[in-house]
């Protein structure tokens, strides 16, 4: 990804391009991309292993709405879990921070001049930095320079989850919905086309939210789900029945 940077004569920072996601809207867009993509890979995997094992409509239809209902609760509880527990630490860092700044507020204070000397500041321009902070808003000074934490932007659980589910069942779909509407003779081959295409998307993206190159994101996403329903279908057809 190609950014614009001026000069000093011309200042242009590559960031005033975009708008970077930051805390808490990071974190529901990337459980939005991650949902996408595991939607597709996950259902199209199943669906094409049941496709390779019959030609049976209603299998292979049963079989894909099984994995997209239980992949999206999957995915919903287990982003609901992993953020609640995220957000659950964030706040007993802020009490923990909280009580030591009420019972030794110049400890903390020292200790605060101690880490922005760290960073680079002189030790009179770090005593003036951490003076106004604490004269401002302590609390989130600690947080943020200690933990990088900001008090006023914590992780979502909800907002993750539900992220999470939506896009997890609208990926899901793109498989299930090509191998059940189109005719057998074109099925599998179609459904290889699309969730190619929509597996390509789903890398840009995510390079695009991480401001990588979205090159190398879009081919081992690619190639990642196709072995996955190259290796499911072999599977399908090693194990096949035939549905009278």
């Amino acid at each position: 990804m190609s950014h614009e940077i001026g000069t000093d004569d011309a200042p242009q920072h590559w960031h005033d391009e975009i708008s970077a996601p930051t805390g808490s809207r990071l974190n529901w867009l990337r459980a939005a991309v991650l949902g996408a993509n595991d939607g597709i890979i996950s259902t199209a995997g199943v669906v094409m292993g049941v496709a390779g094992a019959t030609t049976d409509e209603t299998a292979i239809l049963l079989a894909g709405v099984a994995a997209l209902t239980a992949g999206a609760i999957s995915m919903a509880a287990g982003e609901y879990v992993s953020v609640s527990t995220q957000r659950d630490s964030e706040r007993s860092i802020l009490a923990l921070e909280a009580r030591e700044l009420e019972r030794m507020p110049e400890t903390e204070k020292a200790e605060l001049v101690e880490m922005l000397q760290e960073k680079g500041l002189s030790a009179a321009t770090a005593q003036q930095v951490a003076t106004e902070l604490h004269a401002n808003d302590p609390l989130a000074a600690h947080a943020e320079v200690e933990f990088g934490i900001d008090p006023d932007d914590l992780t979502n659980p909800w907002h993750a989850a539900w992220a999470s589910m939506l896009s997890f069942t609208l990926g899901a779909l793109v498989p299930l919905l090509v191998l059940a509407l189109l005719p057998a003779a074109i099925r599998v081959p179609a459904t290889v086309v699309v969730v190619a295409i929509a597996l390509a998307a789903t890398g840009a993206g995510s390079a695009h939210l991480g401001l990588s190159p979205k090159g190398r994101a879009v081919f081992r996403n690619v190639v990642g789900g196709l072995l996955a329903m190259g290796v499911t279908y072999a599977v399908g057809m090693l194990f096949g029945v035939t549905v009278g």
